[in-house]
């Protein structure tokens, strides 16, 4: 293999995307640091801005995904593709890719296609436990499928599969003795039993509702509560309760240390992004996963199911969530066994170092 070998990694539109995409690079920078990665990203989309901020060029896909409801959005849909097939056969032609990375997103799609055209051997990095269409298609084609669950010869190619986890940001999940500096940040007592919710960087409704209605209940049991809400939802909340609302309660709109906050909390109430599963395996605290509805192939409850089948998480679902959440997560401060055993289940399900076997894996598609 040369010295500078030149890859391109596709895909975005979510944090739960790009975050392992940028994991996948710098490792690859790493081991190979003359290597050359271009990124291909959906004009519009997050991964046009997260992506340059980590260091890495971008070029963006005019495309986009179906429009559930609406078939006048849709109508321009086989032209976007059409089109973006073509400005992905013409940037593998212009860049001459050794190899190509699929992580998921709109403009996985385009591009590993092209790439299938041209002969150039490409890896998928599937982050969930179900499959979505786009994959399944592509993985008949795919020189190697990293997966992060179980049974996903379901999907794909069995002899083709290698079970490696999803890559996580490494600073996030490093919180060994940061309790009391998470506490402290967050102004809360280190000593008081503590919850954490997050439903990422956009919010979760539900979460949020099911917090805002019950804090009566939350203070009550003198636990505090680290509420992280989301851009759209934050305004609102603070509008309704003001920015003090209790010492007890601590609302963010984003958290920006959010391995202090992993080493504040007790407990952790979240969605079920294969991206935070990840994290979530690797942090190692009691943890409740309301999955999301909004999701192609509802494929976040088969993500928070495969924990739950090993008792390594509880799960909640969105319909039921404003009525039982809050209780569920003070009755798991209480239950100390119960979290223990969640603990130690969930951290039985963490696969470490998921970049760097996924870098490796992309670079022995370039000496094959």
């Amino acid at each position: 293999m040369n010295n500078s070998p030149k890859i391109i990694i596709s895909g975005g539109g979510t944090g739960g995307h790009i975050f392992p995409a940028v994991a996948i690079a710098n490792a690859l920078k790493r081991i190979v640091p003359g290597c050359e990665i271009l990124f291909v990203g959906a004009i519009g989309r997050m991964e046009m801005e997260k992506v340059p901020a980590a260091g890495y060029k971008i070029v963006g896909l005019n495309i986009s995904g179906i429009q559930r409801g609406s078939i006048v959005k849709n109508l321009a849909l086989p032209f976007k593709v059409l089109g973006s097939v073509r400005k992905a056969m013409q940037l593998i032609n212009d860049f001459k890719p050794d190899a190509v990375v699929g992580v998921g997103g709109y403009a996985s799609g385009p591009l590993l296609y092209a790439a299938s055209l041209k002969g150039i051997p490409y890896l998928i990095q599937e982050q969930n436990s179900y499959a979505g269409v786009t994959n399944k298609w592509l993985g008949k084609k795919a020189s190697k499928i990293c997966v992060a669950f179980d049974d996903m010869d379901q999907f794909f190619p069995a002899d083709r599969i290698l079970k490696t986890g999803n890559p996580v940001r490494q600073e996030v999940v490093d919180i060994k003795g940061k309790h009391y500096s998470g506490a402290e940040l967050l102004k809360l007592d280190p000593l008081k039993k503590t919850i954490l919710v997050t439903g990422g960087s956009l919010g979760a409704g539900t979460l949020n509702k099911s917090i805002e209605k019950h804090l009566p209940d939350i203070i009550e049991q003198d636990v505090q509560v680290i509420w992280q809400t989301g851009k759209f939802y934050y305004k609102g909340i603070i509008e309704r309760l003001g920015l003090d609302y209790h010492p007890n309660v601590r609302i963010l709109e984003f958290l920006n240390k959010m391995d202090l906050a992993y080493a504040a909390a007790d407990v952790i109430i979240s969605r079920a992004g294969a991206g935070t599963i990840a994290e979530l395996c690797l942090i190692k605290k009691p943890v409740i996963l309301v999955p999301s509805p909004n999701v192609a192939e509802d494929h976040q409850t088969k993500n928070a199911l495969a924990l739950v089948k090993n008792n390594a998480a509880v799960l909640i679902n969105d319909r039921s969530a404003e009525d039982t959440l809050v209780a569920e997560a003070l009755r798991l401060l209480k239950d100390k066994a119960y979290g223990e055993t969640l603990s130690e289940n969930i951290g039985k399900m963490a696969l470490p170092a998921a970049d760097e076997i996924i870098a490796n894996e992309v670079l022995k598609l370039i000496i094959a």
